[in-house]
């Protein structure tokens, strides 16, 4: 009897021998990835914290591997860790990725399990290498994100910042991010509801926010909403002149001149300095057939910048208007109307006289424009000036081949 109790009292003792080794492993794992944590990425301990977390893994391995404590929420939560900072360290997409899957299963297994430790302390400790865990794997996707994002793979790169989005529901970059991701992979509802909630938010680059949600409605063919969504945002911050800009340009682009007159009027008061503003307003004031103020308007902004093509082009336009309108009137005249025709074709050629500089400063800053040249030989045409009608026109010719 005193044999048998002998051998009982040895069987036990070695299976307690096998749960105390391997609890032994899980622990070195602990203590080699906490040693790992406190060096990393210091160069003068470079070398000790690879060694401390190539035997982390090693005991970490052992420790998972082991029916005993294969399943024990903290050896999820290390094998999380380890395996975290091993994709971290390891940039190569083909090996980073099986480290990544294998941090990210464990990870949620050690969530999943944490719910069933009682004692406050093990589930302190378990958490705090849970979140420090899945601050690496951020970072690892927001890494990896930028550079799927870079070269151009936007349904990878989207993927990659769904990840820390999901991770952080409170960083508006984490909202910001697969918004842009999705709107550049065409994915546009995705961008409208990241955006969405991102407006929600105080992220300090909202206006843009409001702009480029405007931008995504527009690519649907919603002109309504990317014209509604724009004004919120003009409204919530109206000293953003992007914003009152990319209003004034939906406005223009929907046809709605008469709405947005006031508030380009408004804008340039707040930027009298903004060429655009001025151009836009010329736009708006020719619309409406107010050719004077839509000729003071791009000859405001031609002073503000001296090289701004299209407002040289569309002065020149509008200042030979009356001009085009005199000379077609004076042509439809009768013969016997012939001191009325010369009054009239005297009229014109003055009006382009008075634009020529205009209209040959257009010519200069985009010699290859047709509708600049084209200007330029309605000039020569009212003029009489046949040499030039037809050198103007075979430069004309040739930029249309």
């Amino acid at each position: 009897m005193k044999t048998k109790i002998l051998i009982i009292g040895l069987v036990g003792l070695v299976s307690a021998n096998t749960v105390f080794a391997q609890k032994g492993e899980l622990n070195n794992a602990k203590d080699q990835y906490n040693k790992y944590q406190g060096i990393r990425g210091q160069k003068t301990f470079a070398a000790m914290a690879t060694t401390a977390i190539n035997e982390a893994k090693a005991s970490i391995d052992k420790a998972a591997a082991n029916e005993k404590t294969a399943k024990m929420p903290l050896t999820y939560a290390v094998k999380g860790g380890i395996y975290a900072a091993l994709a971290y360290r390891d940039t190569t997409p083909a090996t980073q990725t099986p480290l990544f899957a294998t941090a990210d299963e464990a990870l949620k297994n050690a969530q999943e399990g944490m719910k069933t430790v009682t004692n406050a302390d093990d589930k302190a400790e378990i958490k705090k290498i849970i979140d420090d865990a899945t601050q690496t794997m951020i970072v690892i996707k927001y890494n990896v994100g930028v550079k799927q994002f870079t070269a151009g793979k936007y349904d990878a790169a989207y993927q990659s910042f769904e990840y820390f989005r999901s991770a952080r529901h409170d960083d508006t970059t984490e909202l910001y991010l697969p918004g842009l991701t999705a709107t550049n992979s065409k994915m546009y509802d995705e961008g409208i509801k990241n955006y969405t909630k991102l407006l929600s938010t105080n992220y300090s680059k909202n206006p843009s926010v409001y702009a480029d949600l405007s931008y995504i409605y527009l690519n649907q063919k919603d002109t309504v909403n990317a014209l509604k969504i724009v004004g919120q945002g003009a409204a919530k911050y109206p000293n953003d002149g992007g914003l009152a800009k990319r209003e004034i340009e939906l406005s223009l682009q929907t046809g709605k001149t008469k709405e947005v007159a006031q508030k380009i009027e408004a804008a340039i008061a707040a930027d009298p300095k903004n060429k655009v503003l001025y151009y836009y307003a010329g736009l708006v004031y020719y619309d409406q057939g107010n050719i004077a103020k839509a000729e003071a308007s791009y000859r405001k902004a031609t002073e503000i910048d001296p090289n701004y093509f299209e407002a040289f082009l569309n002065l020149g336009s509008t200042m030979i208007r009356p001009g085009l309108d005199m000379y077609n009137s004076a042509n439809k005249l009768p013969a016997s109307k012939q001191k009325e025709y010369d009054e009239q074709m005297k009229k014109a050629g003055d009006v382009f006289e008075g634009a020529k500089p205009v209209l040959l400063r257009a010519v200069e800053l985009r010699p290859t424009s047709y509708e600049a040249l084209f200007n330029l030989r309605a000039y020569y045409v009212v003029k009489h000036d046949a040499v030039n009608v037809n050198a103007t026109q075979k430069r004309m010719d040739a930029v249309r081949k």
